[in-house]
């Protein structure tokens, strides 16, 4: 019998998991009853009773595997660890507690899996959110696909289902934020893209902010291309010749046209500010980078757990085989 596992990060969601739970089982046992269901439960350090739910979850049902981070890392951390627990032979890579993505996916991309595509990923097409959220996350995605030396699918989450040897793939990454849509694409392998629509919450109160929007949005920026250091050189060289021809036209005027030398200071304080606008945003960048080289030579673990509930010792393991090149 082929095992699916199915990753579900959580954190403060004690009006969500046990719904989750019921949903995703039932969803097998009416559509996929030829198949094992492994839950793997990843919580955040919740402080409300979501590690209680998840506790009493997994003492009635072996299937239900909870990790219990020592404190909170970060969604995509929090994921990406709950990833080397998956024993499948396809992974459903994240599916969230609030059933925003729907579940009801997941027997026709199994049915794909089966069918030799080794990437099913969910397409937010359509999206119940506000105006501004729904054409940002759009934006978003546009920019980081137009800058990646490899397509990132727009409106594509980590709602997909991977092949086992995409997945062992993927842990082979050793980043310390890892960028998981980002990731599964720069793995390659045969993709398919299925489109649902991506519902609003029914209960609790979602973690996500606009500053957690921003900075996995940057994230996602930085982690697979050079290109906006790239650009900051390219406007670099452009600024120094435009300037080098305006010292030339400013010298020639001098002498065969003084009438058209900018006179005042407003040019210069124009020019000053100018410049040093662009050379802030350029070290801000820099900045990205360098920060982001000095978390990841500083090592350490991806995450902590403080309690492990229905995994083997072996697989609680650490599963790092060194970066992918």
């Amino acid at each position: 019998m082929k095992t699916i596992s199915v990753v579900s990060p959580c954190y403060m969601e004690e009006a969500n998991v046990e719904n989750c739970y019921r949903t995703v089982k039932a969803i097998f046992e009416e559509h996929l009853p030829e198949y094992r269901l492994e839950h793997i439960f990843v919580d955040n350090c919740s402080t409300d009773e979501t590690v209680n739910i998840l506790r009493e979850l997994a003492q009635n049902d072996t299937g239900v595997k909870v990790v219990v981070n020592s404190r909170n890392f970060g969604s995509y951390r929090s994921a990406f660890n709950g990833l080397k627990f998956a024993t499948g032979d396809a992974i459903v890579v994240l599916l969230p507690v609030d059933l925003q993505d729907p579940p009801e996916l997941i027997p026709e991309f199994v049915k794909h899996w089966e069918n030799g595509i080794e990437v099913v990923a969910g397409s937010r097409g359509e999206r119940e959110e506000g105006f501004f959220l729904r054409n940002a996350r759009r934006v978003f995605y546009r920019i980081v696909n137009g800058l990646s030396a490899f397509e990132i699918p727009s409106d594509v989450g980590e709602f997909q289902l991977v092949d086992r040897k995409v997945l062992d793939a993927m842990l082979r990454y050793n980043d310390h934020y890892p960028y998981i849509r980002g990731i599964i694409a720069s793995c390659g392998f045969k993709r398919l893209i299925i489109p649902y629509v991506w519902v609003t919450r029914k209960r609790g109160i979602s973690s996500s902010n606009l500053p957690i929007m921003i900075d996995q949005a940057l994230n996602g920026i930085f982690s697979f291309t050079n290109v906006p250091m790239r650009l900051c050189t390219l406007v670099g060289f452009a600024i120094s010749i435009l300037c080098v021809v305006f010292s030339l036209f400013v010298m020639a005027s001098y002498f065969f046209a003084p009438d058209l030398i900018p006179r005042g200071t407003t040019t210069i304080i124009v020019a000053v500010v100018l410049l040093s606008g662009i050379q802030l945003i350029f070290t801000g960048m820099l900045g990205e980078y360098v920060t982001s080289i000095h978390q990841q030579v500083r090592g350490g673990p991806l995450v902590i757990e403080r309690e492990t509930i229905n995994i083997e010792p072996a697989i609680n393991a650490p599963q790092n085989s060194g970066p992918v090149g």
